[in-house]
């Protein structure tokens, strides 16, 4: 006595979505670009100190460092978030 699975989908090889991945090549290229404004605006924030600790630099205090750079790393997680959430287009 034979049964059939009731379901064709549970058959193997018979899900035409099975061999898809979630992203494309195109998501991966957004997620590079949002890492890539991220470790900008990161490296844009480094620095800054002084080799002399009595010695106060007013260069932490640039519009690079305070403005520049935290808007760079806020593109970046905005890109990121664009880059999981964009649909493929099939």
């Amino acid at each position: 006595m034979t049964t059939k699975n009731p379901s064709p989908k549970l058959q193997s090889g018979t899900d035409p979505n099975a061999d898809k991945f979630a992203f494309t090549s195109e998501n991966y290229r957004w997620v590079l670009i949002g890492l890539g404004f991220i470790v900008v605006g990161f490296l844009l924030m480094a620095g800054g100190g002084s080799n002399d600790p009595d010695v106060f630099s007013e260069g932490i205090f640039s519009f690079q460092r305070l403005t520049l750079a935290p808007l760079l790393v806020l593109t970046g997680y905005v890109i990121e978030i664009y880059a999981i959430m964009k649909k493929t287009k099939d």
